[in-house]
């Protein structure tokens, strides 16, 4: 087949690492959202006349209706993965065959502030103070790495907050499933939760010897030849080591938190080498699929916990293309010429998503706007610290410090998407209006200044259409049935 200069171009730019991409059809629609662990293979697979040849009709179809693709490089396999369910849900691509259903992924939960607190699996993060693990892109993994801790731990299964003797009269699982039983006092209030506690760090990756511990057991069943069993614990150890890899503690009690974070920012500013911790902390993040619908966004940590109030998203102006570096550059240059324009206070700390390169251009930035603001570059890979004049740092994985600035890091990152996903569903729906060839760029924004938003604009009848400045009757009609012809 015969491809077009767009895509043969983008083709050749596309990079080896995670993503998503998103195929688009011959109106600018979203047919179809793929995941891959390596764009450049995955995407260009699509294009070859042999795989043309020997697809099987559907993905045929898919092929000759590909008009355009756009590329979301993510950092790991696991974000595609959730990625691309998010996408499929808010798009609904009709090639898309999974993830149309509304469930969501699951997730594991414990409330250590009941007195014999259990583990569960749920799919919402109520934001009840309990503890989350997950999202797990694997429902397998998830409940195999329930049955491990409920097992390996002896932690409790049955209902009750409290559970006593009566409890006890109806329960076997101490026999079937090896619980502690700390309703009769085979271990005590203590004891029991630091069962919990070894759990809740096996979950959080740092206990990796009891994965060991599985392999062992394997490699001990194969060698008395008993190869079921062998083969049901190397089952298990795939499940828990992805179900670990995947791991993010997602919500603490109030407590913990201000705990937690307090003590990171005191180990952070004594690693970083400043004179005192850093209370105020800024993040920046850059989110874009093809220089396209470009954005920054900045969060902030005031003590160590986010401080939504000070959150700002800038949509990247004077940049072309794909080039992060730069488009960091101009949000710093923004957001610091006018803070200091301003008169406004400066954080303690800059932290930008990215390596050298996106460090030195958001130095560069604050030294033409005559600011002065110690900065670092957090890599992806490693979560390497880069601070330019000095060697890296690598913080120890588990700390209260790299914690703080990794968990801000993932809220800039999570903010820039949303921001970017907004501008990129506004842009495609408002795209239906540009298959009307009455409807120039000057006439279609008076429309949408007219009805004050695209959705009011979609809504409103052929009278209230008729009656907008510059649209007469025909234009009207060609708005409603287009419209009609493409629900969005």
């Amino acid at each position: 087949m015969q491809w077009s200069e767009t895509i043969r171009k983008k083709l050749k730019e596309l990079p080896d690492k995670p993503g998503v991409y998103l195929m688009r059809g011959r109106t600018g629609a979203i047919i179809y959202v793929g995941k891959a662990a390596s764009l450049h293979k995955r995407v260009q697979s699509y294009f070859r006349d042999s795989t043309y040849h020997k697809a099987e009709p559907k993905l045929r179809g898919l092929i000759r209706s590909i008009t355009d693709f756009d590329v979301l490089v993510l950092r790991t396999d696991a974000e595609a993965v959730l990625t691309e369910g998010k996408l499929i849900k808010e798009y609904k691509p009709r090639y898309n065959t999974m993830f149309k259903d509304d469930k969501r992924f699951p997730l594991l939960r414990v409330d250590l502030r009941k007195p014999f607190p259990k583990f569960e699996l749920c799919r919402i993060d109520k934001n009840d103070g309990a503890v989350y693990f997950g999202p797990y892109t694997s429902g397998l993994a998830a409940r195999a790495a329930l049955e491990f801790v409920e097992r390996r731990f002896g932690i409790r299964q049955c209902r009750p907050d409290q559970p006593d003797a009566e409890t006890y009269k109806h329960c076997h699982n101490d026999i079937i499933r090896q619980c502690a039983t700390p309703c009769i006092g085979k271990v005590t209030a203590e004891e029991y939760m630091e069962r919990v506690q070894t759990a809740c760090a096996f979950l959080r990756g740092e206990r990796p010897e009891y994965i060991k511990e599985v392999r062992a057991q394997m490699e001990a069943a194969a060698e008395k030849h008993q190869f079921e069993e062998a083969a049901a614990l190397r089952d298990m150890m795939f499940l828990l080591t992805r179900a670990v890899k995947e791991r993010a503690l997602v919500r603490k009690t109030d407590r913990m938190l201000l705990d937690d974070a307090g003590t990171g920012v005191k180990e952070l500013g004594e690693a970083l080498g400043l004179f005192s911790p850093p209370c105020v902390i800024e993040c920046f993040d850059i989110s874009n699929i093809s220089g396209t619908n470009a954005v920054a966004s900045m969060v902030a940590a005031v003590n160590g916990l986010p401080a939504p109030q000070r959150y700002r998203r800038f949509r990247i102006k004077t940049v072309e293309g794909s080039d992060d570096p730069r488009m960091m550059a101009e949000a710093v240059h923004r957001r610091y010429g006018r803070l200091k324009d301003e008169g406004g206070a400066l954080p303690d700390l800059l932290v930008v998503d990215g390596g050298i390169t996106q460090l030195r251009a958001a130095r560069a930035a604050l030294a033409e706007v005559g600011v002065k603001l110690p900065s670092i570059g957090l890599a992806k890979q490693h979560e390497e610290i880069v601070r330019d004049e000095l060697p890296s740092l690598f913080l120890s994985r588990g700390s209260d410090a790299l914690r703080v600035i990794t968990n801000l890091r993932d809220e800039a990152h999570r903010f820039a998407i949303s921001y970017h996903r907004k501008l990129r569903a506004q842009r495609i729906r408002e795209s239906a209006l540009d298959e009307i060839p009455t409807i120039g760029k000057k006439k279609k924004e008076l429309l949408l200044k007219h009805f004050g938003s695209f959705e009011r604009l979609r809504k409103a009848s052929l009278e209230e259409l008729t009656a907008a400045p510059g649209v007469g009757p025909k234009t009207a009609e060609l708005i409603l049935e287009t419209f009609s012809k493409k629900p969005l």
